[in-house]
This record gives C-alpha cells, structure tokens and sequence, in this order.
C-alpha cells in the first residue's frame, strides 16, 4: 500500500512539472542510480562481508562446541590443566584486530574521498557545468531555486542525467537533513549557514528525496521526488516553467515558509534573485540585533553602577 502511495504522488508530481510520469523505485541506495550512492553501497557490502570473517565462525562454532564439550561425551579429551593455546588466541584477537585496522583506514579513506563538500565529475555523458541548486528547507516542504535558470520548485527537484548537481542547502526553521538515498548521502541544513552537497544521476528516473531528522506532526511527509531527465527534456521543462510557472517574490515566499504539508508540488518562472541570501542573512541580522541589544544594556547596567 506504501509503495502504491509514492508510486501515485510520483505521477501526479511528474505531470505537475510537465514530465512524463515514472514510478518511483525502492528508496534504498542499494539500487544505486549515481556514484556517490555507489561508492556507500560499495563500502557497505565491503564492511558487511569482512565482518563476517568474524562473525560466521562464532555463530557456527558456539553451538559446535558446546555439542562436542558436553559432559556426556566420553570420546573427547578430558585435560583439567589446559588453560592456554597460542593458535586460538591468534586466531581469537589476531584476525579481528587486523579486520578491525583494515576496516578503519577504508572507511576514513572513504569518507574523504565521499566527503559532500568534494566536488564530482560531470561524467563522460556530460560536459556541461554543474548545476547550481539552492535548497531551502521549511516546515514540513523544501524549496528548490535553481539560480542560473531564475526558476524554483516546490517538493519537486528536476536533474539532467549526466550533470553534475551542486546544492546549498539552508533552512528556515529548525535544522533538517536532506537525504535522496539513490544519489546521494544525508547533509544537515540549518539556519543561518550554508551547507553543500554534490551528487550526480546516471541514469533516468525518479527517487524519492525526504527529510530524516525529526521537525514537528508533518515530519513524515516531508517528501519530495527527484526527476532525472535528460539534457534536452531538462532545457524544455525549463522552458515550460519559465512559460507558465507562478511568481516568487517576498510576499510569496512568506505564504510558502508558514508551516504546512503542501496539497501538491508547485512551480515559479520567476524567483527574486537574492531570495536565498535574505533567507540566510536574516539569522545574522537577528544575532547582530541581540548582541548589540545585550550590549547596550551591560553598557546601561555599568553606567547605574557608576
């Protein structure tokens, strides 16, 4: 019945957007659909069968041994001063401290090379330049403004497959985490600051993108879907947005920050250029007025004391 849901929100939101409609697969990155998502399933069956070296002998020698040191077993060695065995213990800390060394320097390694802030390669299927996304996260939507393409969406985040895609996520609320599970790792967004992320689509489709760090009653269906078209439909759907997309100015983005689970995705063809620097600005703005205002009164505080 789940899957049947997103499956139903993936069309009505692809035909929203003027794109043919697709089912949206499994959100599970290992069906990955990009190399970022590749390379985490790739860490994660690594660790996962290295574990094992360990884990298989226990499960299959604990019941062993009890079966062959049982009291009733008059065939197997009675040796009351044994208390010690080299072999078992190299065997026993040796091959678990190696394990654990091996797995230690792949994961950091890992994590550097997958670090969010490193920039990826367009591809071989594109020698486009990336494609510059600003995400803002708000209570219970996100926002998506693609700057260079002075349009935006709501719930709904189009990518060329082959491009590489740069997002710098805020938020205009309390702190989320965006997470597309087929492209990409999970990256905070917090208000006040920005943060990056960098993925790429290798393949055509639609995956679900949602938010994994708990904001409130509509944290659960703070969803969306991320189409990836190719070149030529991505510059059309452009097109089409620009054509018939609504208006995002300040007095629209206010209706939009107020919290709520939207009835269905929107579009814009024209966004106010410095919409995601207002956004930001205005926690620094907030913390500069309550330190001068904390300021003034240790200042005032002084004075009466003089």
């Amino acid at each position: 019945m789940q899957h049947t849901a997103t499956e139903g929100h993936a069309k009505r939101s692809a035909s929203r957007v003027g794109l043919a409609a697709m089912p949206v697969r499994a959100a599970i990155f290992a069906v990955a659909a990009g190399p970022v998502a590749a390379a985490e399933r790739q860490l994660l069956v690594q660790a996962a069968v290295l574990m094992l070296f360990v884990v298989v002998p226990v499960i299959v020698l604990t019941p062993w041994v009890a079966w062959r040191f049982r009291r009733r077993n008059r065939r197997s060695a009675y040796r009351p001063g044994w208390d010690f065995s080299r072999t078992l213990e190299v065997l026993i800390w040796g091959v678990p401290a190696l394990l654990v060394a091996f797995l230690a320097v792949r994961v950091w390694t890992q994590s550097r090379a997958l670090d969010p802030y490193r920039a990826i390669d367009a591809g071989q299927a594109s020698a486009a330049a990336p494609l510059d996304v600003q995400v803002v996260g708000l209570d219970w939507k996100w926002l998506f403004i693609y700057p260079d393409q002075h349009i935006a969406t709501l719930n709904t985040l189009v990518l060329p497959v082959g491009r590489a895609v740069h997002l710098h996520l805020t938020s205009d609320t309390v702190m989320e985490s965006l997470l597309v599970p087929r492209l990409a790792g999970q990256i905070y967004a917090m208000p006040g600051m920005i943060t990056q992320l960098w993925l790429r689509a290798d393949r055509p489709g639609d995956f679900v993108g949602e938010n994994t760090q708990y904001n409130g009653s509509g944290f659960a269906h703070q969803k969306f879907v991320v189409h990836a078209v190719d070149a030529g439909d991505f510059s059309r759907w452009v097109g089409k947005v620009r054509a018939d997309g609504d208006v995002l100015d300040a007095r629209r983005y206010r209706e939009l920050a107020r919290r709520g689970v939207p009835a269905a995705p929107e579009r814009f063809g024209q966004v106010d250029a410095d919409l995601f620097g207002r956004i930001v600005a205005k926690y620094h703005a907030s913390a500069q007025l309550r330190a001068s205002t904390m300021a003034s009164r240790a200042t005032g505080r002084t004075n009466d004391a003089h």
